[in-house]
């Protein structure tokens, strides 16, 4: 504990949530240690905006360890029409500069820009070798709101000062990030439409509990990663970078990202449902019935281990009354591999528990189809499972916002054309 009498870490939390020069004066006033440096060989770093798993740290199973700090800025193109090149050279040099800044790494600064359908829309052709549709109710008991923006920008970082920092410095407020002078920022080019943040790792989500959707007995274990209590993200779960990696076309070597803001409610979770039918609708009844969980989940190592329940989760739901939200989406899989990469993180935006679930695909297609399947709705239609009630977790998480995007290769992250090889 600090003299004032807050952890490092939610401090570390809140100052991210508020953001802006005064959170970063404070984190400089009360930060340690030194940030890595960048390069100057920028031919060095990844082709891809979103590989990150080769600069992120790893748990003891070997699963990786997602940057405990992140930012998202959905930012809207100032001007009207189609960017000029000038505006592209000028977004290109101040991410360049933040990889001269800060070494590719949790430990350093990690980020992605992506595009949405509506800035694809200024122009006169369609998206080259994408599909990439707008954003859209996918349950019929959920109604949000679309996301609009032109991009979509996500910063990560194991440090607070990094995220802060970098965000401060491409909003033209900070002259120099890690010692290193911004030459360009975003000023006059993109400009904020909306900021949301989070945090994701042992102990963040215990510290900060105390919002509207966790229980006032502060149930969330210290070990948690995230507030339903478990952990997530297992490497066996996760589809790889390469499966996720447009393969063809003018935008090869990108990807497809949804962004989802999720309320959660999870009074019934912590105060009336036990531990065994937590972990019944977090991973499965056999998980429960045979003890396979132990704490939030470490013991599992590499493997959430779905393959093990119940492969008919129909039949599953009419014997236990009950499915799994692991067990519904071991279903969705192509040669044997999940599709989607999950780089969700709670959050603790307006006051209330939530997640920035957010993910990486080959195609937008394929989040729809996982969606679908955690639905669960063929289970609701043929047992006596809920459509949200004892249906996975769906009952404790509202969808208030969606979007998708466009992650360019980094070579076309800066204000792309709907088909650049014309």
């Amino acid at each position: 504990m600090t003299e004032r009498g807050i952890s490092r870490r939610e401090f570390a939390k809140s100052a991210v949530a508020i953001g802006g020069t005064a959170a970063l004066a404070a984190c400089l006033d009360r930060g340690s240690g030194t940030i890595p440096r960048g390069t100057d060989d920028l031919s060095s770093l990844p082709a891809r905006q979103h590989a990150w798993d080769a600069s992120l740290a790893t748990d003891d199973a070997g699963n990786h360890r997602l940057s405990r700090h992140h930012v998202l800025l959905l930012l809207d193109y100032a001007s009207d029409g189609p960017p000029t090149d000038a505006d592209r050279e000028q977004v290109e040099a101040a991410l360049r500069d933040l990889e001269r800044a800060y070494e590719w790494s949790n430990e350093g600064l990690l980020f992605t820009l992506g595009y949405s359908p509506t800035y694809f829309d200024r122009f006169e052709a369609d998206v080259a070798g994408v599909d990439l549709p707008e954003p859209m109710a996918l349950a019929p008991f959920e109604d949000p709101e679309l996301d609009t923006p032109d991009a979509l920008l996500h910063l990560a970082s194991d440090d607070e000062r990094a995220v802060i920092a970098a965000e401060e410095a491409l909003k033209g407020n900070r002259d120099t990030v890690n010692d290193h002078e911004m030459s360009a920022t975003f000023e006059g080019v993109l400009r904020e439409a909306e900021r949301r943040t989070g945090f994701v790792g042992a102990g963040l989500p215990a510290e900060n509990q105390d919002v509207d959707g966790v229980p006032d007995s502060e149930p969330v274990p210290e070990e948690a990663p995230l507030f339903m209590g478990f952990k997530s993200g297992f490497k066996e779960n996760q589809a790889s970078e390469d499966r996720v990696t447009v393969d063809s076309g003018p935008f090869a070597g990108g990807a497809t990202q949804h962004l989802s803001k999720i309320r959660l409610q999870l009074q019934q979770w912590y105060e009336q449902d036990s531990r065994d039918q937590r972990v019944s609708k977090m991973f499965c009844p056999a998980h429960a019935a045979e003890d396979k969980v132990e704490g939030v989940g470490e013991n599992l190592g590499t493997d959430n281990g779905a393959g093990e329940c119940p492969e008919d989760v129909v039949d599953s739901g009419r014997r236990e009354g009950v499915v799994g939200h692991a067990q519904k989406m071991s279903r969705v899989r192509e040669d044997g591999t999940p599709t989607l990469l999950r780089r969700d993180f709670s959050s603790t935006d307006g006051g209330e528990a939530g997640l920035h679930f957010l993910s990486l695909q080959r195609s937008i297609a394929d989040f729809v189809a996982t969606k679908q399947a955690m639905n669960g709705t063929d289970v609701a239609n043929d047992s006596a499972v809920g459509q949200r009630v004892n249906n996975g977790i769906l009952q404790y998480m509202t969808v208030t916002r969606r979007g998708n995007y466009l992650l360019p290769p980094r070579s076309l992250r800066s204000l792309p054309r709907a088909n650049p090889d014309t």
